[in-house]
């Protein structure tokens, strides 16, 4: 067996265990705080986001594992992004225990078709992270950059400079309706003012350290909210 196939190897049993553990996880964040299983719309919102997931993980480890790679590295090296990431894992949790409680003592009453709507933005949230993989090969889940890395000015990064987080917030902020909760919306909107956080201080990174960028920012002139920001 080559060596590029031990690595691909190794490389499916990393992504099968954080696969694992993420549907883990989030389910005992949905349902033990909800005391019941007969909770319609988690069971519908893990089927949209793990299911176009595992989709993507299997085109990536076909075609691209050296971005898969990417996407597996946790550490931020930024000091500044490790402060953004912590505060992160609080809004994370809030927004998805909260559902489950307002699901046992029924704070919410949210009609079908806003839920249904709200899982419809979730995948287009998804969808939209999904081009960002095939336009930039170099959307690593941290802030670096590395050798050979070039600008990407072309496809959704033509609308705005960081349009993955446009599609996570899109994604982020749908999920408190899609899980049938009104409450949980509070935390979810606060990820914002971290991602603008995060986007200033990655720009500031790229603009030294990446060339070309400068110029990119003067071509596409919005970071995050076509037309706002």
């Amino acid at each position: 067996m080559s060596s590029n196939q031990l690595e691909r190897r190794e490389l499916m049993r990393m992504v099968c265990i954080r696969i694992l553990l993420a549907i883990l996880v989030l389910s005992g964040m949905f349902f033990l705080p909800a005391g019941t299983f007969a909770y319609c719309e988690a069971w519908v919102y893990l089927a949209i986001l793990f299911i176009p997931m595992v989709l993507v993980l299997i085109y990536l480890i076909k075609y691209d594992p050296e971005l898969l790679e990417r996407r597996m590295r946790m550490r931020e090296k930024e000091v500044k992004q490790k402060l953004i990431v912590k505060l992160s894992y609080l809004y994370f949790l809030l927004t998805f225990l909260l559902p489950g409680f307002d699901k046992r003592f029924e704070w919410s009453s949210i009609p079908v078709g806003v839920v249904v709507f709200a899982d419809i933005l979730v995948l287009l949230g998804y969808g939209m992270f999904f081009l960002v993989l095939r336009e930039n090969r170099y959307a690593s889940r941290i802030i670096e950059v590395v050798q050979g890395q070039k600008v990407i000015s072309t496809g959704p990064y033509a609308i705005v400079r960081h349009p993955m987080y446009l599609g996570m917030s899109l994604m982020y902020i749908s999920s408190p309706l899609a899980l049938g909760s009104y409450w949980a919306i509070i935390p979810s909107v606060l990820i914002i003012p971290l991602l603008v956080a995060r986007i200033r201080n990655e720009e500031g990174v790229l603009i030294k350290e990446l060339e070309g960028y400068q110029e990119y920012l003067q071509k596409t002139k919005f970071r995050l909210f076509p037309g706002i920001w």
